[in-house]
């Protein structure tokens, strides 16, 4: 074969797979919005990508099982689940593509393997889809409300129906939230639209209104004026952290269930993935999803734990400035935070080591922790050092590591990362709250002393676990297949 002929065959092969990828993203959009099935790829989103972000997904998922994922085989498989009865459903296509060529299933029909592997999904409860109202709209609220929106689909889960503000809704302030939501310089547009209803007071984010209401304190509201019952609220402001504050949002109207986006006290501190299983919803009204930091960290020490053992260890944080630190030079209630966020790093406290515990508690004792906020806008890195009991060694570590994010509990809070080049910004936009750093993995000799780096985009990553832990107090979790 000539030159000639060898590049007009590539060229042959990239536009069928570039066909069969335009393919996938219909057949992924057709699942959605008509039968709310919700498709990834080894836990990436695939919703809204274009041709190139898919195939570069195949390509890091073949990577990641070191076997070819096919485009090809994916649109098969896809095709079989949309021609089969199937209930709203969160599939990995990934892992059922690299499954059907395992040596149990690649020669038998694409149908009966689809049957077969899904055949959980008929005995699924039908959902009772929830209201959601946002108290709060800072950086946690507004990314709640894209993924909340964005994945609204045929509404048959969580339903954003308002958002609880300070101060009056004008025609201004409405206009300022709006631009707010459609535009964020870290995370970027809104892939979707955002317009205002002044007579409403509300924001239309693709086309469903959400009401914009004005409160001083929680107590004071009736949601079932604006037809909204049985509502989760989740309290992003930071300002109530205890459970008697946070029973102000039951003394509402319309308000049945309490979701706090920070460290709470005397609350169930979850971290979804590891614990939510310890607090029935049915028991328990008033929740907190912990911290950014302690879900990054969380459901790493316990694949560690579990596996190896910790004697005991050190958590040093290396974390993007927020907006508690101050843009310039001042006063700050707490040490160092008060000088200017963007030029300096600022050594501070973090409650993660202790708050692991509570998720963990057999770890009680054994770790400390603390944390430097440095200039970068989003985007953190844990470093975990680590003592454990039983010796092991980098690719031990990096085996047990890879198994948990491919398969059982934790596949969507772990990302196994396989790049030698990654860096904080690489990070932005992952929804896992764990991206584990496996080329940077340290063991020392005696195989008992190890580093482990983890890195998490410490808004869009824990929106996630908010959102997850959301749909388990909702009972809204649809069959999965991971």
């Amino acid at each position: 074969m000539t030159h000639i002929d060898s590049y007009e065959k590539e060229l042959a092969f990239q536009a069928d797979r570039r066909k069969a990828t335009t393919e996938f993203i219909k057949l992924t959009s057709d699942l959605w919005y008509d039968k709310a099935i919700e498709v990834v790829l080894f836990k990436n989103q695939v919703i809204d990508k274009n041709v190139s972000d898919i195939i570069n997904l195949h390509e890091y998922a073949g990577k990641f099982v070191q076997k070819p994922i096919s485009i090809f085989d994916s649109v098969e498989i896809l095709r079989a689940i949309n021609d089969l009865p199937y209930p709203p459903s969160k599939l990995d296509i990934g892992k059922l593509t690299y499954e059907y060529h395992s040596d149990d299933n690649g020669n038998g029909e694409v149908k009966e393997f689809v049957i077969d592997k899904l055949k959980g999904a008929s005995t699924t409860e039908e959902i009772k889809s929830k209201d959601v109202v946002l108290y709060g709209f800072g950086r946690i609220g507004r990314l709640v409300a894209r993924e909340l929106m964005a994945k609204t689909g045929r509404g048959t889960q969580l339903r954003l129906r308002a958002i609880v503000i300070r101060g009056e809704v004008s025609e201004e302030v409405l206009e300022k939230r709006a631009n707010l939501l459609r535009a964020d310089s870290i995370h970027g547009k809104f892939m979707g639209t955002v317009n205002i209803d002044v007579q409403k007071k509300a924001l239309i984010i693709n086309g469903t209104t959400v009401y914009l209401i004005s409160a001083k304190t929680p107590d004071v509201l009736d949601y079932t004026a604006y037809g909204i019952a049985d509502a989760l609220i989740i309290d992003n402001t930071g300002v109530y952290r205890d459970k008697q504050a946070l029973s102000l949002h039951l003394k509402s109207k319309g308000a049945s269930k309490v979701l706090l986006t920070a460290p709470g006290k005397g609350i169930p501190n979850i971290v979804h993935g590891v614990n939510q299983a310890e607090y029935a919803p049915d028991k328990n009204v008033i929740f907190s999803a912990a911290s950014c930091t302690t879900n990054a960290i969380t459901p790493i020490l316990k694949v560690i734990d579990d596996s190896l053992g910790i004697a005991k260890g050190h958590i040093e944080t290396i974390h993007a400035y927020t907006n508690d630190q101050n843009l310039m030079d001042n006063m700050h209630g707490k040490y160092r935070r008060g000088r200017a966020a963007a030029l300096n790093m600022v050594i501070t406290e973090t409650g993660a080591g202790k708050a692991v515990v509570q998720a963990l508690p057999g770890l009680k004792g054994k770790l400390t922790s603390n944390a430097i906020r440095v200039p970068v806008p989003n985007g953190s890195l844990a470093v975990l050092n680590l003592e454990i009991k039983n010796k092991t060694s980098v690719d031990g570590i990096n085996t047990i590591i890879k198994k948990y994010a491919l398969e059982g509990d934790l596949v969507e809070q772990i990302q196994y990362s396989l790049s030698k080049e990654v860096v904080s910004s690489d990070i932005v936009g992952t929804s896992a709250p764990s991206i584990y750093d496996s080329k940077a993995t340290i063991v020392a000799d005696n195989g008992k002393n190890i580093v482990l780096y983890i890195w998490y985009d410490n808004e869009y990553g824990y929106s996630h676990q908010v959102i997850r832990l959301a749909k388990y107090i909702s009972k809204v979790r649809r069959f999965t297949y991971y």
